[in-house]
C-alpha cells in the first residue's frame, strides 16, 4: 500500500471515528432533562406554586477579539441549582436565545421539579455558535411557599491558539423596574 493511500485511509478512519463520537454526543444532548438528570428529580409538587419567577443569564457561544476578524468559540455549560434545604424547585421553561433575541432552542417539553439541593445542567457544545456573541438564556422557575432563590449560572469554556480560558456568567433575577 503507497504512503498516499495510506494516509487517505488514516482519515477515513479519524473521520468516522468522529462521526461516531460526534452521533453519541448529539444523541446524549437530544435526550430529555427528565432521563439525563433522574436522580436530582422528584415528583412535581401538587401544590400551586405560589411563588414564581425568571432568570436571564448571558452567555458567550462566541466573543469577537479583533473587532469582528478573530472569533473565538466557547462550550457553554448552564447550571441550575436548587438553594432550597427542605423544598422542591419547578423548573417551568428553560430557553436559549441568540444575540438578535431570537429562540434558538427550548429544553423542557413541561415543567420538572428538582430536589432540595439539587442540580441539573444544560450543555452546548463549542462548535455550536449559533448563539452568537449574545446568546443567553431564560430559566423561569416556581415553588410551593417561600424558597431560597435558585443559583443559575453559564461556565464558558474554550481556548484560542495554545491559550486556553473559562468564565463564568452569574443569573439575574428578571425583575421589573421604574413606573
Amino acid at each position: 500500500m503507497s504512503s498516499e493511500s495510506m494516509s487517505a485511509w488514516m482519515v477515513r478512519i479519524v473521520a468516522a471515528a468522529f462521526c461516531i463520537v460526534l452521533a453519541s454526543a448529539v444523541q446524549a444532548q437530544q435526550r430529555p432533562l427528565e432521563q439525563s438528570f433522574a436522580p436530582s428529580l422528584v415528583e412535581m409538587p401538587t401544590q400551586p406554586q405560589t411563588v414564581t419567577g425568571a432568570i436571564y443569564v448571558p452567555a458567550y457561544s462566541s466573543v469577537s477579539i479583533v473587532q469582528g476578524k478573530v472569533r473565538a468559540d466557547f462550550s457553554v455549560t448552564l447550571s441550575m441549582h436548587n438553594a432550597s434545604q427542605d423544598k422542591a424547585l419547578v423548573l417551568k421553561r428553560i430557553a436559549y436565545f441568540d444575540t438578535s433575541g431570537q429562540l434558538v432552542q427550548e429544553y423542557l417539553q413541561k415543567p420538572i421539579a428538582l430536589k432540595p439541593f439539587g442540580a441539573i445542567e444544560i450543555f452546548i457544545a463549542q462548535t455550536d455558535v449559533r448563539g452568537g456573541t449574545g446568546a443567553n438564556f431564560l430559566v423561569e422557575w416556581g415553588a410551593v411557599g417561600q424558597i431560597a432563590e435558585p443559583i443559575v449560572e453559564a461556565l464558558m469554556v474554550g481556548g484560542i491558539g495554545a491559550g486556553h480560558y473559562a468564565f463564568i456568567s452569574q443569573g439575574r433575577p428578571i425583575r421589573m423596574v421604574g413606573n
